[in-house]
């Protein structure tokens, strides 16, 4: 009964953390969606330039996360949080293994980035001289930037660790703020992208220079940089004393290599496939030239995957952070009752806006599609048509993730590495299968294989969940899931409603007529779907609103009597 109690309402500690990180997700991702509006205005969405750099950019996140992002994130969280209860609060153990991480990052970095020149002709498929040059040069502008990722995943885990999760949150502003300018910049002295019958003319890859490059490649690597070396302040603040030290005996780290073998194998086997995405994805911007009107590309995919990944970013995220804390804390009072009481509620608290995302992705997917597409109606309708895809995997990509968290504060590498083998066969098998279709429909193909692999990863996760923890109330999470669904799809109607109105499914309407148009139908869409949500909400007797709520709640104070 004490378990139940404990674990089913947040503390207000956890209240606050969940809310201040989301608030911080909210603003980053703002600034997100502005700089890759402005990019997309500077280069296109559909367009060779932007599919180049896309590849080059993305590249870093995948190998870092492919190397050392799972270790980082997963594995480190419960090693320090051990270490805290040392006497000298893990200080020692803390300074040696971040010594540790930072030369291992170091030299990742540097060997990849020398390893440009066949790194970008392997991950590109029918791609010309030109093309692959101008991708090697990207690549090595941006491929440094493994390392300052990794800086600030390490930064942020020992914040994490000790309770200040605020400043992990809220470092990416800074990086958004840097390439915001970078991109202001190019398009003050540059200007945008222009284009003639669905081709670039403005900024191609025969007129590319080194001005371009270094406005675009080397403002999105500063901004990286910046993201993690501003973390430097708020760790010095926690007041442990660290400092570089070497040696590694005896402190305990074997525990955590043991862990961070299997998470590594997890992470290169998931990352690894992502690589192959990126591969087959380029098969469009290699037959671009052969193809008549506006091609989906990389850069499309990626620009729909932010918008895709919003309601996960700031709901999920601030929410798993803080409960993976407390899972491990659990975990570490071998409490399998306290470890399902938090899942059970984690699951059904951020159902309440990832199944709402999913519909209203789904319904304003045309409007926001145009908000990407530098002004171009047919490249919005392309970014709307992979939106659309991959909004139905939502609700399941954030539960897959939250289930998978339990392991990890288990300190059970092993499983999730199992499951990711699964998952990476599946996915691969669909993957390849997106590749067998026309160019022009490889990537709408890939975002289909994106959502079925998430729906995938749900089944395969709940069977080795159920495994080691038995029932965690299935059966509430599932009715919970149906009576959101239910408020969900009545706004859905609103906004179809609206999107309607303003013309969203006439080629000529009012939504395409330009960005700001668009934003418009987004706001009036959005704000009838989500008051149409909560009156229902509230109809249906959905008590996960009440719970979803609580942390905002709390921090505007009308919690404070909970206090202790």
């Amino acid at each position: 009964m004490t378990a139940s109690t404990s674990t089913d309402r947040p503390a207000p500690n956890a209240a606050r953390s969940s809310v201040i990180m989301a608030a911080g997700t909210v603003v980053s991702r703002g600034l997100g969606f502005l700089k890759t509006m402005l990019l997309a205005i500077a280069l296109g969405t559909a367009t060779g330039v932007a599919d180049i750099f896309d590849v080059a950019n993305q590249i870093p996140n995948i190998i870092y996360l492919a190397v050392a992002g799972g270790v980082f994130n997963a594995v480190l969280v419960p090693q320090i949080i051990r270490a805290s209860k040392r006497e000298d609060r893990g200080a020692d153990y803390v300074s040696r293994l971040l010594t540790l991480m930072v030369l291992v990052m170091l030299g990742l970095a540097a060997v990849i980035t020398l390893s440009a020149g066949w790194i970008i002709p392997l991950l590109t498929t029918d791609f010309d001289a030109a093309q692959i040059a101008l991708g090697i040069t990207f690549a090595l502008w941006c491929l440094p930037q493994i390392f300052f990722y990794g800086l600030y995943a390490a930064l942020g885990q020992i914040l994490n660790s000790y309770g200040s999760f605020g400043p992990y949150m809220w470092a990416p502003v800074v990086n958004n703020v840097v390439a915001i300018g970078g991109l202001l910049m190019f398009l003050a002295l540059m200007g945008g992208q222009e284009m003639e019958q669905g081709r670039a003319v403005a900024h191609t890859v025969e007129n590319w220079s080194t001005p371009q490059t270094l406005l675009i490649a080397g403002t999105a690597t500063l901004g990286i940089a910046v993201q993690s070396l501003v973390l430097i302040w708020p760790v010095k603040k926690l007041r442990l004393g660290l400092r570089p030290l070497f040696g590694w005996r005896g402190i305990g780290l074997g525990r955590a290599a043991k862990l961070a073998i299997w998470t590594l194998g997890t992470m290169i086997v998931g990352n690894g496939a992502f690589l192959i995405y990126t591969k087959i994805g380029t098969i469009a911007t290699g037959s671009r030239d052969q193809l008549e009107g506006a091609v989906a590309g990389p850069y499309t995919l990626t620009a729909a995957t932010m918008v895709y990944l919003l309601p996960h970013s700031i709901v999920v995220l601030s929410v798993a952070t803080v409960l993976f804390n407390r899972m491990s804390h659990a975990a570490s009072n071998n409490d399998d009752d306290a470890m399902r009481h938090i899942l059970s509620r984690g699951l059904r608290t951020v159902g309440v806006a990832t199944v709402f995302g999913a519909v209203a992705l789904l319904v304003l997917a045309g409007p926001l599609g145009m908000l990407f597409s530098g002004g171009s109606a047919p490249a919005g309708a392309l970014v709307g048509i992979v939106l659309s895809l991959l909004a139905l995997g939502l609700p399941f990509f954030s539960a897959n993730f939250m289930m998978n968290r339990v392991f990890y504060s288990l300190e059970d590498a092993r499983t999730p590495f199992i499951i990711q083998l699964i998952l990476t066969a599946i996915g691969i098998s669909l993957a390849v299968g997106a590749a067998m279709f026309p160019p022009q429909w490889v990537i709408f193909a890939l975002a289909t294989s994106y959502t079925l692999g998430t729906i995938a990863a749900v089944v395969v996760s709940h069977r080795f969940l159920k495994k080691r923890l038995g029932n965690y109330d299935g059966g509430r999470i599932v009715a919970a899931h149906l009576r959101i669904a239910c408020a969900a799809l009545g706004s859905g109607a609103a906004g179809v409603v609206v999107v309607w109105l303003f013309g969203g499914y006439s080629p000529d309407g009012f939504v395409w007529n330009s960005i700001l148009s668009a934003m418009l139908v987004v706001a009036v869409g959005g704000t009838a779907m989500a008051a149409v949500y909560l009156l229902l909400l509230k109809l249906f007797r959905v008590d996960e609103l009440k719970e979803f709520l609580d942390p905002v709640l709390e921090k505007l104070g009308r919690g404070s009597g909970a206090r202790h």
